[in-house]
């Protein structure tokens, strides 16, 4: 495309370059006057007769003169003379030229561009070269999506723009004895925009993009799932330095067990070999999302297969804002967008594109030119009923959960379990960072994940439903626990009262904390830390 525009360029040159060559050799009309004194002192060299005129040529140019206002006999004793032929044919053949070759160039460029990135229709060639590709209809897609087109998700992109320049520098990443990572998995909640990022790493690099879903994989027939997995990675190879993209993976990836799908299985099997066989810093790189990370095969994701993790969240309200922004940069509109942000807790990118819709619908439907703040508030319960029903709270369950979360990551940093952040609807803590685990690390983590729950006895006097998921973790480990013999009958009454007596002296902090994670919708580790410290 690039070499396209460069040559439509220099053909547009050229056809300016002759039209002034040709404006330039135009004659300038001259007198009787001048025409004697041009003709006496011998400065004509050359006189040519057309129906009408004479040119005459001169070191200093050409010069025109009516041909009845001379006398061509005195005209012919001193100068040599030539009657004019019609260029007219000559010139429509060199432009006619001129546009076959701008032609037979571009012809030649889209064949070589073709060849860069074949999409063969020569059967026997293409089997000769690979017969496992001679049925594939997996093509690329160049991307023009770029980074600016992403908002919300600042850390992930300065994550990924290594990956970006490693596909633009690889021999930079080769000399100096770099292994880019073979795989990169991006967990988080449908919406939030996995594929979209994956698509903005593609644009940014300027490199082929192969779209693959997991469950297209898994066909009825047998050996099908297995075979689409050789020709996507023959086909990316052939074309790298490129991304594979494959949504929903852990529908080919889950973990193996009793109940395994023998094709399911051997889709899986093929995906681990393609890996394993990728040559280190070959060009090609896997990106993968799931929002099931608990569900993948560990043979996924151990060392050497998808060894870079990046956890998506929810957006938050600067996050809201900023691809609220995006959305309605084009639609006229008089909406305090921060409002609006603040009334979406719990939305992903992909439900606010679809409130900015309907908003723009509705206010189509009652005739307006113009998209109101009524607008998004008058279908944003249409919204929240949709397909799936998108995780938000009214004013007083935003206090409420402010207040249980904030309890929460006082007690994760109290008792020191790792986390990164605590938002309004989400915990994100540290994966366990050790392989041996001890008894008293669970045990925290079972006091952090009560700590909600008697927060809410402690200063509402009252149970909510909030807990539910926290109930369930603390479940999950103590039935952990009794499989390895730490403990013999489940007891949390010991650990209720050493987290309500932390909380009850921290109960100023707490309430000053939720007020913190209500304005901001997020809180880090370094935050509390700081917060801990005044």
């Amino acid at each position: 495309m690039k070499n396209k525009k460069i040559i439509l360029i220099s053909f547009v040159i050229l056809c300016v370059l002759f039209g002034i060559l040709y404006i330039k050799n135009e004659p300038k009309y001259i007198d009787e006057s001048l025409y004697q004194s041009l003709l006496e002192q011998n400065l004509i060299q050359k006189a040519i007769i057309d129906s009408e005129e004479v040119l005459l040529k001169t070191k200093e140019g050409n010069y025109a003169v009516i041909k009845d206002g001379i006398d061509l006999k005195t005209l012919l004793a001193k100068v040599p003379v030539e009657i004019k032929k019609d260029n007219t044919l000559w010139l429509i053949s060199v432009f006619v030229l001129l546009i076959i070759l701008f032609f037979l160039i571009l012809s030649f460029l889209r064949k070589k561009e073709m060849a860069k990135y074949p999409i063969s229709t020569n059967k026997e060639s293409s089997a000769n070269q690979n017969p496992q590709l001679e049925s594939s209809n997996i093509k690329p897609v160049i991307s023009n999506i770029t980074f600016k087109d992403v908002a919300g998700v600042d850390e992930v992109k300065m994550e990924l723009s290594e990956l970006v320049d490693f596909l633009q520098n690889s021999k930079k990443y080769k000399e100096f004895g770099v292994k880019m990572p073979k795989g990169v998995l991006m967990v988080g909640p449908p919406g939030v925009g996995k594929t979209l990022i994956a698509k903005a790493v593609a644009g940014e690099a300027g490199v082929p993009f192969f779209y693959q879903s997991g469950s297209s994989f898994v066909e009825i027939y047998v050996g099908m799932g297995a075979k689409r997995v050789r020709e996507l990675f023959s086909k990316a190879k052939m074309m790298a330095p490129s991304i594979i993209f494959i949504d929903e993976i852990d529908a080919v990836g889950k973990a193996r067990g009793e109940m395994s799908n023998v094709e399911r299985d051997s889709t899986l099997n093929q995906l681990l070999t393609q890996m394993d066989g990728f040559e280190d810093n070959n060009g090609v790189i896997v990106i993968a999302a799931t929002n099931k990370i608990e569900l993948m095969d560990p043979a996924l994701l151990r060392s050497g297969r998808f060894d870079r993790r990046i956890f998506l969240s929810l957006p938050d309200f600067r996050d809201r804002l900023r691809i609220l922004k995006i959305y309605m940069k084009d639609k006229n509109n008089n909406v305090d967008l921060s409002k609006i942000a603040k009334a979406s807790v719990g939305f992903s990118g992909a439900g606010l594109e679809t409130l900015v819709n309907e908003a723009a619908i509705n206010a189509l439907r009652r005739n307006s030119t113009l998209v109101e703040e009524n607008d998004f508030y008058e279908v944003l319960n249409k919204v929240l009923v949709g397909k799936k029903k998108i995780l938000t709270f009214n004013d007083e369950e935003k206090k409420i959960q402010a207040t249980y979360q904030a309890a929460k990551a006082l007690s994760a940093y109290y008792f020191d379990i790792g986390f990164e952040k605590f938002t309004l609807i989400e915990d994100r803590f540290k994966e366990y960072e050790k392989n041996i685990r001890s008894k008293s690390e669970l045990i925290n983590r079972i006091k952090v994940y009560l700590a909600g729950s008697r927060a809410m006895n402690l200063i509402y006097n009252e149970s909510y439903t909030n807990s539910q998921n926290d109930f369930l973790k603390i479940k999950e480990l103590l039935e952990y626990m009794v499989n390895f013999d730490m403990i013999e009958e489940p007891n949390l009454e010991e650990y209720k009262k050493e987290v309500d007596e932390f909380l009850s002296s921290m109960k100023e902090k707490i309430l000053k904390l939720s007020e913190l994670l209500l304005d901001q919708e997020k809180i880090e580790y370094k935050d509390i830390k700081l917060f801990m410290q005044i």
